[in-house]
């Protein structure tokens, strides 16, 4: 994204409002659910999308002066108290790498979306217990480059929103939908039921993907590095492909897998 550029989208698709209540503290880990406290969200990209985004309540913003200039040039509304801060200051409150860029926002955490928010849906990208928040990360801003409907991961063995993740997704957490699943086998029946094909990736799968059916209703199923989708879930889906290397390493990283899979799809699907 180019410093000049906006989020292409207000929010997630057909998002709504949550309706938890800051408690003021960050709340404890869970993996693969949202913080049951405020988050904190920094960097510039990363900012300017909760604000774009209906369904996040945001608390305060800690920004250099520099900082708040810079998203006012952008069209930012900035609509929660401001506390200006020095750049040291800032530091304190992240980790030790964290390009924060000038600028940190507290807000509670977004809704947590289930299965029945995926009416409409038409492209929808599951990752079977992929752990990497950089991963996650970098999927959700693919599938938003890519116009997917919403990123599925497990509410277990998955990571939970927070700042790695959402500086990872570079905005992409706030404009599309993060829906959570207890069971993937049995969201991909569910998902079966109502009309999708579900098809898992497999380097060892019976046919390239681009040679698999695709109906105008479709999963695409990805697993962890190493375990890739697990059988069980791979029987779910009934269906499995594989993604086609000319080179001599025949598998991907799951977030460039990602990218190629919601690339091919697109095209078999007629999007």
């Amino acid at each position: 994204m180019s410093e000049t550029k906006k989020p292409k989208h207000p929010g997630p698709k057909s998002g709504f409002r949550g309706n938890r209540k800051s408690t003021g503290k960050p709340g404890p880990k869970r993996p693969g659910l949202p913080p049951e406290g405020p988050v904190l969200l920094y960097g510039l990209h990363t900012v300017e999308a909760a604000f774009a985004n209906p369904d996040r309540k945001r608390l305060k913003l800690f920004a250099t002066e520099n900082a708040q200039r810079r998203l006012e040039e952008r069209g930012v509304k900035v609509d929660v108290p401001v506390e200006t801060m020095m750049p040291r200051a800032l530091d304190r409150m992240v980790t030790k790498d964290a390009v924060h860029q000038g600028m940190i926002l507290e807000a509670d955490p977004l809704p947590a979306y289930g299965v029945e928010h995926l009416k409409g849906a038409r492209l929808v990208l599951a990752l079977d217990q992929v752990t990497d928040p950089h991963n996650v990360g970098a999927i959700l801003r693919s599938a938003v480059a890519l116009d997917a409907d919403a990123v599925v991961t497990t509410e277990r063995h998955a990571p939970e929103e927070g700042p790695v993740l959402a500086k990872s997704a570079s905005g992409a957490l706030d404009m599309i939908k993060h829906v959570r699943v207890k069971n993937m086998a049995r969201f991909v029946a569910e998902m079966k039921d109502q009309g999708f094909s579900c098809i898992a990736l497999d380097s060892d799968g019976p046919a390239a993907l681009e040679d698999t059916p695709f109906t105008e209703k479709t999963v695409l199923v990805l697993g962890s590095e190493g375990k890739g989708v697990r059988q069980g879930v791979r029987e779910a889906c009934g269906l499995t492909a594989r993604l086609d290397m000319p080179g001599e390493i025949r598998s991907l990283n799951v977030s460039n897998a990602a990218v190629l899979s919601l690339y091919v799809a697109r095209s078999k699907m007629g999007l």
